[in-house]
């Protein structure tokens, strides 16, 4: 910088810089809103997509699971690809891939059709989800304003996952079940242009060749592992459907690791791992989000079928846990200057345990002041957890990496959804099956087909009917909250773990102090210095 320049002309240049930024965040959390709001608009469309299309049961499967399953299998693949191509090229390729696929899904006339579109939305989500992480951490260099950047975007996050349920609903109310995937393309629509516009191209340093079968062997290894693990969540535990995945999964995974720590270049730099705060910042995740998805959709049957409320209802009396995490979201940048790392994500998994507790008061009437408490608890608490976990994970990721340390914080996300809803599913249906044995007038058949679910045993004692059905009503419902109350206790150890696991993070929050050019002095002979920095 010529030594002529003014401090006012720099001071004005850094306003207009963070002014941009501002900018290219708001740009960013809209791309994660519409990715956050379709991974979950679909559940309320099911009945209408069985009604219109009437899939077989393994079709309806691969229309729900389509999209979860592919975007978590190429998160790597898209985030590693985006530090060597440019990370701002792969978001708008995502962007035009969501929105084509949207309109592929939204005028499917059959069931593969709509399979293949959702898997379509899958690749575009995966393009989406690392490029914005990984953006965050290019165009926020300062941590102060990261901190503060991620914790607007983890908001955003949670509005997008609770917006999706009760934007679905008000859509099937007034028009077909199409129009849950229309919404998307004007919005990409808009999308498109801005961000050509406004976001800014980053990369990696891009040395080496990029590792292509290192990325088709991650994406296949973590296709496999995540079927295997929604299969075992499903309750198919010993079948080969689900061990054969899991198999092939973790070899391919572990083929992958040998790989790139053979090369000189790899796809994704394990030495990351070898930083404690990185590597524990990625478990963290991993065991908030097994506690988080499991006890959201045991939540979600509780108050349906044992309190009988309306999926709008239910989708109402979750709504505070959303306010909650938006909350944590927006004060999180505060709590981590103040309490540095390891207090704020050990605290969050305590506050969380203590939630989980709270609701093991829940019983077959309903308390909406305890579940009003509870759910504010454990939504303040679980992104509390989050937020200062990604925030850790992303600042201790060299810069060059960052699209590959996004991808493995979402892999992270993803993979700890799937084992929570299969860990938690099979410690709630073990505590449940029992309290359906030996019911008087209850045939053994009937008990056996109850014993599977709340909703089975609710149709099995329609069936049944008389003063048999409205004992096996009445079992299952008390054994369901049993289930449930064995499932939080499980779940409140595995949060204290997590905290145990989150004192080996740092206890400050080290920021690097900012780099100010400092215009250089001429001698008397008018020779330049040479510059400093600051």
């Amino acid at each position: 910088m010529s030594g002529t320049t003014t401090a006012a002309a720099l001071r004005r240049r850094a306003a207009g810089a963070g002014a941009n930024r501002w900018v290219v965040l708001v740009v960013l959390c809209v791309s994660l809103l519409l990715v956050a709001v379709d991974a979950t608009v679909l559940h309320v469309a099911v009945p209408a997509v069985t009604e219109d299309l009437r899939p077989g049961a393994v079709e309806l499967l691969w229309i729900v699971d389509s999209y979860p399953l592919v975007c978590a299998s190429l998160l790597i693949l898209f985030g590693t690809l985006g530090d060597r191509v440019g990370r701002r090229r792969v978001l708008l390729l995502g962007y035009a891939l969501f929105g084509v696929a949207s309109g592929a899904a939204a005028l499917a006339d059959d069931a593969q059709v709509l399979i293949a579109a959702r898997a379509l939305l899958g690749v575009g989500g995966a393009m989406i989800m690392p490029a914005t992480l990984s953006l965050l951490r290019q165009v926020f260099p300062d941590r102060r304003e990261r901190a503060l950047a991620i914790g607007i975007w983890s908001a955003v996050a949670a509005v997008g996952a609770a917006v999706g349920p009760l934007l679905g609903g008000f859509l099937l109310e007034h028009f077909w079940w199409g129009s849950v995937f229309l919404v998307n393309i004007p919005l990409m629509l808009v999308s498109l242009p801005v961000g050509r516009l406004l976001l800014p191209e980053s990369k990696g340093d891009g040395d080496g060749p990029w590792d292509v079968a290192g990325a088709l062997m991650a994406a296949a290894g973590l296709f496999a592992l995540v079927l295997g693990v929604k299969r075992l969540g499903g309750g198919s535990v010993a079948g080969a459907g689900t061990v054969l995945p899991l198999l092939v999964g973790a070899g391919l995974l572990a083929a992958f690791v040998r790989r790139q720590r053979r090369r000189a270049h790899p796809l994704v730099d394990l030495r990351m791992f070898a930083r404690p705060a990185f590597s524990t910042s990625v478990g963290c995740i991993v065991l908030a989000m097994l506690a988080l998805v499991g006890l959201e959709l045991i939540a979600a049957q509780y108050l349906q079928l044992v309190l009988g409320l309306s999926p709008l209802e239910t989708g109402l009396r979750l709504l505070p846990l959303t306010i909650a995490a938006m909350a944590a979201g927006l004060a999180g940048a505060r709590m981590l200057r103040r309490c540095g790392p390891r207090r704020m994500v050990c605290s969050g998994f305590c506050l969380t345990a203590a939630a989980v507790v709270v609701l093991t008061a829940m019983g077959a009437q309903d308390d909406w002041p305890l579940l009003l408490t509870g759910f504010v608890l454990l939504g303040f608490g679980l992104e509390t957890t989050l937020f200062g976990a990604y925030e850790s994970m992303l600042s201790e990721a060299p810069a060059d990496r960052a699209g590959g340390a996004a991808a493995i914080g979402e892999t992270s996300y993803q993979l700890g959804a799937g084992i929570g809803i299969a860990l938690l599913g099979s410690v709630m249906n073990a505590a449940y099956a029992p309290g359906l044995a030996g019911i008087p007038g209850v045939p053994a058949t009937a008990s056996s087909a109850a014993s599977h679910s709340l909703g089975e045993a609710y149709e099995v004692a329609d069936r049944l009917g008389g003063p048999a059905g409205a004992a096996l009503r009445d079992a299952a419902r008390h054994s369901f909250v049993h289930g449930l109350h064995v499932t939080l206790l499980v779940s409140a150890g595995l949060l204290l773990l997590g905290a145990a696991m989150a004192l080996r993070l740092p206890r400050t929050m080290q920021c690097e102090p900012p780099v100010v050019e400092v215009p250089a002095p001429r001698e008397a002979t008018g020779r330049r210095v040479p510059e400093l920095k600051a």
